[in-house]
């Protein structure tokens, strides 16, 4: 009986002992976390894309309430309304965010980029761009192997059959850039949706030289500069044999489209051009011509003189 006894009290003894540490120990390492990053978190999508550029949702929460301003931040699945409402908890003004969506800048589609070899192995971008350049000419360009489509969690892309190029749906995409990430050709990337989802980009990523890039894929850029010298807004730069727009200074003019021999360049969602009628000069030739006829001198001919006549002026 005294043996059962001093075991019980030695086990109470240790317990309230040990009760005491751990009491001292959570006082004394405590951590405050801020109330407002829960609430951050709970209006958040809870997509944990990583789009955001921090560690999903909770760790973007984290980063809004410790900043003390919203400037920079976006969360690319809620876009402007979930902002709206984190700003609302955090009593902070949201800053005006231009929406964003994915692009394909590739258009080696199986017409335009012929096969050269045939990849039989693992269904996988990461795994064929490891081992070798692709089943084409082009090193640049898409490997038709899907990695996007399996890294999108919104099924906002899929690979079209008939080209084997990868189609982004505007209505689904949320520039996540978890498709762009897993892309190991860099081919698609993120740009401003611009008004209307009317946007203009070269659809190439290839660096070759013109000959080669062209033997490659009858519609890569050649690196000619034409449609550098035709922008009035110096929105395209020419790079390692390769054109760039800039969506922050095109003006969606549409000279480059016009003055790229290759169809490289890209107006998407924007109405077809009007064309032009067969032997009709343009409009600044006509004017010209206009002006020339008005300011031609009138000439005076001199018929023989008669009796009772006088000279006849002609125009």
């Amino acid at each position: 009986m005294n043996v059962i006894l001093i075991a019980v009290i030695s086990l109470g003894a240790i317990a309230l002992i040990s009760a005491a540490i751990l009491y001292i120990a959570s006082k004394k390492f405590a951590v405050y976390e801020d109330p407002r990053i829960a609430q951050v978190a709970e209006v958040l999508p809870q997509a944990n894309c990583g789009g955001c550029g921090y560690p999903g949702c909770s760790g973007f929460a984290d980063a809004c309430v410790k900043a003390g301003s919203l400037e920079g931040k976006l969360c690319p699945v809620g876009g402007q309304p979930v902002m709206a409402k984190v700003a609302e908890i955090l009593g902070l003004d949201a800053a005006a965010s231009e929406p964003m969506v994915a692009v394909v800048r590739c258009n080696g589609t199986c017409a335009n980029r012929p096969r050269v070899n045939q990849y039989d192995g693992a269904k996988s971008c990461a795994i064929a761009a490891s081992l070798y350049g692709g089943e084409t000419g082009c090193s640049y360009g898409c490997l038709g192997c899907g990695d996007c489509v399996a890294a999108c969690q919104f099924d906002a892309i899929h690979m079209n059959p008939e080209t084997g190029l990868p189609e982004v749906d505007e209505a689904k995409c949320t520039a996540c850039g978890a498709c762009a990430k897993a892309c190991p050709k860099n081919i698609i990337e993120i740009r401003p949706q611009g008004k209307k989802s009317r946007r203009m980009y070269v659809q190439c990523v290839n660096k070759d030289k013109g000959a080669v890039a062209r033997k490659a894929c009858t519609v890569a850029c050649i690196g000619c500069g034409k449609c550098v010298k035709v922008c009035p807004f110096e929105a395209i730069t020419l790079e390692n044999n390769l054109a760039y727009i800039d969506p922050n200074k095109c003006k969606s003019c549409r000279k480059c489209e016009e003055a790229c021999p290759q169809n490289t360049i890209i107006a998407l969602n924007f109405p077809p051009r009007k064309p032009k009628a067969e032997g009709e000069a343009p409009a600044a030739a006509k004017a010209v011509t206009a002006a020339k006829v008005a300011e031609a001198p009138v000439k005076t001919v001199e018929a023989p003189k008669t009796a009772g006549e006088t000279p006849k002026a002609e125009a």
